[in-house]
């Protein structure tokens, strides 16, 4: 770890690398790991808890004043000074690629102090992939400088998403807005970690990125790297206080704007117009889907469509 970093950067550093040994001696034998459910399509392991408490371990020994905000084991306050320095902890983003053994996955450790995030890694394991950031230093992967790539227009742009995945996810809403984003694009990209996704944006591997259902430590540290290298990040209708509302869209400046275009109608902060738009296009889109209502042919006769099997 460079000597340049900031201090907190470096423990945060030494705590995803701590996780990320962890990650990658269970990646060996991933069927013998433990696997709980959550909800449904939503698990956690025994390497999530390990990774985690070393996370919180290192992090602590460090900076016991801090407080902690991770996925497994929720929130502890800090205490005296530190109480406006937060943790903010996924352990292993991407769980259903791990257990799968799909190379998908990641550390993600961010510090909020007061209401900004000012110190950012994303930790790639399998790779040896590092990302990280400091609130007006600039971001880095593996000690090299990155910023967001520079295409500008639409459709010549390679867009990240995530789909809904638990009971009570938005899911006739994401199509309609995966419909509309599609089309427009060069293509589509779903890798299954929040926290990559964000930080292929912050290197230029991707133009774009969009999903509904996120939590605050699905994106805490990629946001910063997005900012860090020149994009912006924010909710579908392009506001960048977005971190606990559940909707994230990032993208390099010219491009966030045409996916904010496509994106905004489909936000909970969208306009009363735009909503009852939303919702006369899915019923007309149901009724064009629903099969006509043919009449009743006599039995054993073959019904009159064009339709019949030979």
């Amino acid at each position: 770890m460079s000597s340049t970093l900031h201090p907190m950067l470096n423990v945060a550093i030494k705590a995803a690398r701590t996780a990320g040994t962890l990650i990658n001696r269970a990646a060996l034998d991933v069927e013998s790991v433990r696997v709980s459910v959550k909800q449904t399509n939503d698990f956690v392991t025994e390497v999530d808890q390990a990774a985690e408490a070393a996370i919180i371990d290192t992090l602590l020994t460090a900076y016991p004043d801090h407080a902690i905000w991770a996925e497994e084991s929720g929130k502890r306050p800090g205490k005296h000074g530190g109480a406006d320095h937060t943790w903010i902890i996924d352990p292993l983003d991407g769980t259903t690629n791990f257990i799968h053994g799909f190379p998908v996955y990641c550390v993600s450790i961010a510090l909020m102090v007061g209401n900004r995030i000012e110190q950012a890694v994303v930790y790639d394991p399998s790779r040896n992939d590092l990302f990280c950031a400091t609130r007006g230093r600039g971001a880095y992967m593996n000690d090299r400088r990155v910023r967001v790539a520079k295409r500008t227009t639409l459709r010549d742009c390679l867009i990240s998403t995530g789909f809904p995945f638990r009971p009570g996810d938005s899911f006739q809403t994401y199509l309609q807005m995966f419909g509309d984003v599609m089309p427009r694009v060069a293509g589509v990209r779903r890798p299954g970690s929040a926290a990559l996704d964000l930080a292929y944006v912050a290197a230029g591997f991707t133009d774009g990125f969009f999903e509904m259902g996120l939590s605050p430590w699905d994106v805490a540290a990629g946001a910063l790297l997005v900012t860090e290298a020149g994009g912006l990040i924010g909710n579908f209708t392009g506001e960048a206080d977005f971190l606990e509302q559940k909707e994230c869209l990032a993208a390099n400046p010219k491009i966030y704007g045409q996916l904010v275009g496509l994106t905004g109608k489909y936000s909970k902060f969208a306009s009363a117009g735009d909503k009852a738009a939303v919702r006369q296009a899915r019923a007309s889109a149901v009724a064009a889907a629903a099969p006509a209502q043919a009449p009743s042919a006599p039995d054993g006769a073959a019904p009159a469509s064009e339709d019949a099997p030979f």
